[in-house]
């Protein structure tokens, strides 16, 4: 049985400047070494594999063997993962951190933090992102409880002693019930008529919604943790609630759900707050995410007649 020898990083890196030059002289230029430096890595390399991995004769430029080819992408993989292991490296030396934890409020549109995270990934290809969407009072309690370095919180996380927050744009909350909900059937609600039908209400287990409600209006109530199943079941007939007008747009338009003119209950708007804990402000790449948030919530408009949620 053969047992191949270990090549060295440097022996990779010669390996692959030739692949990519074309040359034993270009390689040499590349990596600033003398060609006889470059011919005598490959030697030794190919003697640690026992392999040829380079035809030299009969060819001006040195041509990959079949073995050659098959161990390129190998090849390729340990170069990325080494200049990978340099950059999270530089990254940690430079203050820079290595994983990220960021807690959002499910209210958040969509595509501002499909947005956001995009351009995080390109801009800290280091740092591992771990992404929390929570409801309510629950993104101050992760911060709180150092379940996440920042959030992106609704209005409750005002005033909660030791954690800062900034502003950070916000959402009409809307009503809305499915066409053929008897709510849905009424062109202008007359007052108090929600109290008569199942209200969806989203909620947590934080303790800082404990035994409080937020725009309730009716005392029938269906309590969910999840705003997306809060949708279906709208969708569905089952009850009228308060949804953000960037998630349900479709459905306005659609006809899967209609907006209700409800005079004592048009909805209100939900902020929105970037959050950290006063005693743990935010690395590098988190205050960047922050400030990402806070730079789109500045072109958010709201609408007439509504007051705050």
């Amino acid at each position: 049985m053969n047992n191949p020898g270990t090549p060295t990083f440097d022996q990779l890196r010669i390996f692959l400047a030739i692949v990519d030059t074309g040359s034993f002289a270009a390689a040499g230029r590349r990596l600033n070494r003398a060609v006889s430096v470059i011919s005598y890595g490959i030697a030794n390399l190919e003697t640690q594999l026992g392999l040829l991995l380079f035809e030299r004769e009969g060819t001006r430029k040195p041509q990959l063997t079949v073995a050659g080819r098959a161990l390129l992408a190998e090849a390729r993989s340990i170069s990325h993962g080494i200049d990978g292991l340099r950059a999270k490296v530089k990254g940690l030396l430079d203050g820079l951190e290595a994983e990220v934890d960021i807690a959002v409020d499910v209210m958040l549109p969509s595509d501002r933090m499909g947005k956001v995270l995009r351009k995080f990934a390109t801009e800290f290809p280091t740092v591992q992102l771990r992404l929390h969407a929570e409801a309510l009072g629950a993104i101050t309690a992760m911060v709180l409880d150092r379940g996440a370095i920042v959030g992106i919180s609704g209005p409750l996380a005002a005033g909660v002693e030791g954690v800062e927050c900034v502003a950070a744009g916000s959402v009409p909350m809307v009503p809305v019930a499915a066409p053929d909900h008897p709510l849905g059937r009424m062109a202008r609600v007359p007052p108090g008529a929600g109290r008569d039908y199942t209200q969806l209400v989203l909620t947590d287990r934080s303790r800082f919604t404990e035994g409080q409600d937020y725009s309730v209006m009716s005392p029938k109530t269906w309590r969910l943790a999840d705003l997306g199943a809060k949708h279906a079941l709208l969708r569905e007939g089952i009850g009228w609630g308060n949804m953000p007008l960037p998630m349900i747009e479709g459905d306005l338009v659609a006809g899967t759900l209609v907006r209700l003119s409800m005079p004592d209950h048009p909805g209100g708007t939900y902020r929105f707050a970037g959050i950290w804990r006063r005693d743990t402000p935010p690395g590098p790449a988190a205050a960047w995410l922050l400030e990402q948030f806070v730079a789109l919530g500045q072109d958010d408009r709201e609408l007439e007649g509504m007051g705050d949620v």
